[in-house]
Formats: structure tokens, C-alpha cells, sequence
């Protein structure tokens, strides 16, 4: 039996086989046949167990808990079986059995531990010649690998379009959906984007729109962000893209001191109308456990008062003058006019988006989208690359 399958839904590679195993006083060392050299901890070993009676056969998740073992635990033998498995015997008769491509795939070793550091997904950072992705709403709605390869676009890119999808309202949540369920927020599960009276959102207007991710009130923006374009007869409305994580970098080099300050100072977001009032302080740079750029939150037309102890306060409004400007330079700036058929999608923690005004005497203009999370992006891609 694959034990790796077994234990968490999918096969490893055997990128190279075990060809020994030496027991020290708190760890096993296995010798690979490339000759890398890699530590098991016992109480690691013992954790990772994929056994029937340490991982539920149904869910593939762990039943085992390690407080349930003893601390001091050691093995009474440990051998490669006739199959390169490596095979542990516990004191007290517990059996453990390792496939090795899922050793070498979890092994932390340095040198294992920096390959798989390198080989995680990297953002692409662009600019303002970026030939942005374009992927056929047929080909989506029907292929997986086409599909796979418009959600990599999205995860590496962040800014890919659609085309051919049809102009009927509601047809958006179809193609939405093949990610995966929609996340509705106060302006429905789908929201359409056209000028009315009574706006609740500068969006709902016929207004420019400055460069801006969506809901940044929240404590988790919304991942992706779709527009579907229904109607475009009016006269401007073109829409602006920038790559928040290219200008997150280029300030992070030209100005350390303010990247520093939009990491660490937080700033209160405000929306609010009749019927809610949602709040959220949070730095504009959000930085993941490995110090790169993972998320970018503003929204000028929705920050409150800056509430900054009084010696930063003239450090964040350099920091946050000089990224507002940098957005506004034509290095980083994509802009594009949608026609009907055509869909935007995006990294809306990532991608900063805008519109120019439009005449709403000129012509009508209909737009509808929707959100869906980022990790439901990721998850979709693990189970298609499965």
C-alpha cells in the first residue's frame, strides 16, 4: 500500500531513494542514494505517523495527538523494508512505516528545506507593458487544464481577462464558480456596477475612481475580484490596473524608511452607510512569514483620520504620499477599456484597480461582479495540479 497516498490524498515522486538509516541518541539520519544526509527526530517520526490508527482512513486527518506519546520515546529497530520504505518499531509495539518520496518531500534538512523555499510559487511583478493574460470563457467553463492555467495566471500575475462570456445577467457566478463558492459581502453575492441615486459607494457613481483595492474595511479583503462587463456604451470609464506588489518592491529599494513605516503603522478603513459600519486597522504593506509582500490594503476615499502617536506622524504621511504617487506613475500603469463579453479578473489584494469617469448621458454602462477568497483560488489549484 502507498502509505503516502493514504495519508494526505496524493503520491510523492521518489526523487531518490533511501539507502540507509543510522540511529542517534534523539533521531534517526537517513543516508539518501544522491548522498544527501537528513535528521528524523523521534518525536517527529512518531508525529507523522500515517497509520490506520494515527490518521482517520476517511478525512486523511490525523487522529494522533503527540502529547498521547512519551516525550522520551525511542524506537526498538528501524530498517529499510524490501520496498525502500522506512519502517520504525516504537517501544511498546507501535509499527510506523514512511514512504520515502514523502520523507524526501518533507525531509528538513537545510538543503531540502531551501529547495522547497525555493521552489514555493512566485509573484511575477509587472508594469505598464504587461501583455495582460487573456484566457476564452469556453475553454474555462469546459477544459481543466485551461482552466488550470487562467488560475496560475491569476496567482502569479494577478490580473488576467476573460472573453466570450455572455452578456446575460448572472453569467458571471457560472465561471466564478468553477473556482469555486462566491463570498457575499454587504452588496450581495453579485453586485452591479452602474451610476444610480442614492449611491452607497463612490462605485455606484459616475465618479473617477483612484487606484484602490476592494473592501479594505474588512479584516480579510476579498482574494479575487470579478467584473463582467454587460453594457459599455458610455463615453470614458476605462479601467487602470497597478501591480500593488511591483510598487510595494520598488519602494521597499527606493525608500526603505517609508516601506518600513506602511509595514508597521497601521491605518483605519471606514465604510459605512444606512444599514452598516465596517472598520479595520491594518498596515497599507501586509509582509507573510517569510518577509515578502503578501498583501496591499488602501483605499483613500475609505480611510478615516490617520491615528498615529505624534513623533510618526509626519513619517507616515511621507510614506503614505509617496506610494499614492507612486501609483499614479505611468511605469506602473495599465489601463484598458472592457467591452461587452469581457470579464476582469483579479488579485484584489494585490492588483490596485480604478476607473475614469464616464458620461452616463452617453450611453449606458453595466458592470457586474463578485468576490471569492484567495485561499479558495489555492486550494483549486492543488486539487487540478493533483
Amino acid at each position: 500500500m502507498n502509505t503516502s497516498a493514504f495519508a494526505d490524498f496524493r503520491s510523492y515522486p521518489l526523487i531518490s531513494a533511501l539507502a540507509a538509516v543510522q540511529p542517534l541518541a534523539d533521531r534517526l539520519q537517513v543516508q539518501w542514494a544522491d548522498g544527501r544526509f537528513s535528521p528524523f527526530h523521534h518525536q517527529w517520526l512518531r508525529d507523522n505517523c500515517p497509520c490506520a490508527e494515527c490518521v482517520y482512513s476517511v478525512t486523511r486527518e490525523q487522529v494522533l495527538e503527540i502529547v498521547d506519546v512519551p516525550e522520551d520515546l525511542v524506537p526498538n529497530t528501524s530498517r529499510i523494508d524490501a520496498q525502500g520504505f522506512l519502517c520504525v518499531e516504537w517501544q511498546g509495539g507501535h509499527h510506523s512505516r514512511f514512504d520515502p518520496g514523502w520523507l524526501r518531500a518533507h525531509a528538513y534538512d537545510d538543503l531540502s528545506r531551501a529547495e522547497r523555499l525555493q521552489a514555493r510559487p512566485k509573484s511575477q511583478l509587472w508594469a505598464t507593458d504587461l501583455s495582460v493574460p487573456v484566457f476564452d470563457y469556453q475553454a474555462v467553463m469546459e477544459d481543466s487544464q485551461a482552466l488550470l492555467s487562467w488560475l496560475l495566471a491569476l496567482r502569479d500575475i494577478g490580473l488576467t481577462q476573460v472573453r466570450g462570456v455572455p452578456t446575460e445577467p448572472g453569467s458571471l457566478a457560472l465561471i466564478a464558480q468553477r473556482i469555486s463558492f462566491i463570498r457575499e459581502s454587504n452588496f450581495g453575492v453579485l453586485f452591479n456596477v452602474q451610476s444610480k441615486a442614492n449611491a452607497d459607494s463612490n462605485a455606484y457613481t459616475a465618479f473617477n475612481l483612484p487606484l484602490h483595492s476592494d473592501l479594505p474595511t474588512r479584516e480579510l479583503q476579498p482574494g479575487l475580484q470579478f467584473l463582467h462587463c454587460l453594457v459599455n456604451d458610455a463615453v470614458g470609464g476605462e479601467s487602470i490596473f497597478v501591480d500593488g506588489f511591483a510598487i510595494a518592491d520598488a519602494l521597499r529599494h527606493e525608500d526603505p524608511e517609508a516601506f518600513r513605516n506602511l509595514c508597521e503603522i497601521p491605518v483605519e478603513f471606514r465604510n459605512k452607510d444606512r444599514h452598516s459600519d465596517y472598520r479595520c486597522l491594518a498596515p497599507i504593506i501586509d509582509l507573510d512569514a517569510l518577509g515578502r509582500v503578501s498583501e496591499v490594503r488602501m483605499a483613500n476615499f475609505l480611510r478615516g483620520p490617520f491615528d498615529a502617536p505624534a513623533a510618526q506622524m509626519p513619517a507616515l504621511y511621507q510614506a503614505y504620499r509617496r506610494f499614492i504617487a507612486m501609483t499614479r506613475e505611468t511605469r506602473f500603469r495599465v489601463m484598458r477599456r472592457l467591452n461587452p463579453g469581457e470579464m476582469w479578473c483579479f488579485d484584489n489584494r494585490r492588483t490596485l484597480h480604478a476607473r475614469n469617469a464616464f458620461d452616463p448621458a452617453s450611453g449606458a454602462r453595466h458592470f457586474q461582479g463578485c468576490y471569492i477568497d484567495r485561499d479558495e483560488l489555492l486550494s483549486r489549484i492543488l486539487v487540478l495540479q493533483r
